[in-house]
């Protein structure tokens, strides 16, 4: 069992003992450390307001209350969307002029996880610094409580998802009636969770024939609730038999998308980014970011409409920062999160779809042939054990960094070295004295065999 405590939030295993598991008294401790800071950041004149919502996995309504009554009892208004997406939570933060919101999901994470993810007053991520001090307010217990007059109060909005829907469709380049025309069928995973009230409720408004597996959001998850292929064997399996155009899969907080063709093959997560930001891109034109695990096909797209790429160091705010530094139309990661500033800042499977189901409509193509315009690429992703300590896996880095000088490595997050038809991404793991090795090259054969070059590298320089 497990407890993570990290500055974009905490996540753990339900039960067991505190401080070793997601338990009731590490969930009180934890929101108070925000009630804190979200209190001491604005005026004592009035009320602050936190938008909370949560995604269907069984744990979610006891951590629910938990959060809510905590921030209630510092004296915090609270806007409950009960079920509901991190997207749409991000949106409802701004949209509400909240000074932050808390997202209660373990994303991508089995049943027995959950998670408190933090939202600050623009609806995005904790930066380091402000999660290095909530950190801090925690192992200290730095935080009181409201008097009885002084409690917060509780307003429920239950239709959030629906204005969140209807914000989307009202986008510019966007038009319903564009992929209305095109009487497309579609099969939906939602993994029981809040994908179910969301996606099917977006794909109707644009006239899209939905079938829906899994839709149901009670939380016991069918399947491993990641996007990946080796998960999704059913909706491969749909998409085929009810002949329709192409399958969509979710995470159980739908901020991650994939796509399955309309012969049941995987579009490739790595390319659901690509195809958003070819859209984007043949709208309006400027730079386009994604982190350093992402594929190169994203810096192709970038390439063919004459735009600048940048990448970013791993994880959401860094992409989010990046973007808003160089101006980005879009961004993202390559596990199916998608950006668009227009929208909000914080990926969003709702929006990457919007995107995807113009991209297809306007140029009247399937999703098969649709990949098949994309430059294909192969990824590997390994790790190697090595016995040192955080300091000395750095002077290992700084070693391969030198090594290969002539490459221009990116070492912003680790180092990442862009060869010719090739790239390899070697990060440190927040977690074990491991170096988690990320490669991209043309064949899957030479992808794998990039890592375990640099495996052996990496094991002759500890």
């Amino acid at each position: 069992m497990t407890l993570i405590k990290s500055i974009s939030g905490l996540r753990g295993t339900i039960g067991g003992k505190p401080g070793e598991n997601l338990t009731p008294l590490d969930i009180v401790k934890f929101t108070s450390a925000y009630g804190q800071m979200i209190r001491k950041s604005w005026s004592e004149t009035f009320s602050p307001k936190v938008v909370v919502g949560r995604d269907a996995r069984i744990s979610g309504e006891m951590v629910y209350e938990l959060v809510i009554q905590t921030l209630l009892a510092q004296g915090i208004d609270v806007i409950d969307l009960g079920l509901s997406t991190t997207p749409t939570v991000e949106f409802a933060t701004v949209n509400e002029k909240a000074q932050g919101g808390i997202i209660l999901t373990a994303s991508h994470n089995p049943s027995e996880w959950n998670a408190l993810k933090l939202l600050n007053d623009q609806g995005e991520f904790f930066s380091a610094e402000d999660g290095k001090h909530l950190l801090e307010l925690v192992d200290l217990l730095a935080f009181d409580y409201a008097t009885v007059d002084k409690l917060g109060t509780r307003y429920r909005i239950a239709d959030y998802i629906q204005k969140h829907i209807e914000k989307i469709k009202g986008l510019r380049f966007i038009d319903a009636d564009i992929v209305r025309k095109k009487k497309l069928k579609v099969v939906v995973d939602s993994v029981h969770s809040t994908g179910g009230i969301s996606v099917p409720p977006l794909l109707k408004a644009f006239g899209v024939e939905v079938v829906e597996l899994y839709s149901e959001p009670h939380g016991r998850f069918p399947h491993d609730p990641e996007p990946l292929e080796k998960n999704l064997g059913e909706l491969m399996k749909r998409v085929v038999v009810e002949k329709a155009n192409f399958g969509i899969a979710v995470d159980p907080d739908v901020d991650r998308l994939a796509f399955v063709d309309e012969n049941g093959a995987m579009f490739g997560e790595e390319y659901t980014l690509v195809a958003c930001a070819d859209f984007i891109l043949s709208k309006t034109l400027g730079p386009c970011v994604s982190n350093l695990s992402s594929t190169r096909a994203l810096r192709d797209i970038a390439g063919h409409y004459g735009v600048a790429y940048y990448a970013a160091a791993v994880g959401e705010v860094n992409v989010v920062n990046k973007m808003k530094q160089v101006g980005a139309v879009i961004g993202g990661e390559g596990n199916g999160g998608v950006i668009y500033p227009e929208n909000h800042y914080g990926r969003d499977a709702l929006m990457g779809i919007a995107l995807f189901l113009m991209l297809i409509s306007e140029r009247n193509i399937s999703v098969s042939a649709l990949r098949k315009t994309y430059t294909s690429y192969h990824m590997a992703k390994e790790k190697v054990i090595l016995q040192l300590n955080d300091s000395e896996l750095d002077v290992v880095l700084g070693q391969i960094a030198d090594k290969y000088s002539k490459w221009s490595p990116n070492c912003i997050d680790g180092v990442k070295i862009d060869f010719e038809a090739s790239w390899v991404h070697l990060r440190k793991s927040n977690t074990e004295p491991i170096i988690r090795i990320y490669t991209e090259a043309k064949t899957a054969k030479e992808a794998t065999t990039l890592a375990t070059r640099f495996i052996e590298e990496l094991s002759a320089l500890s």
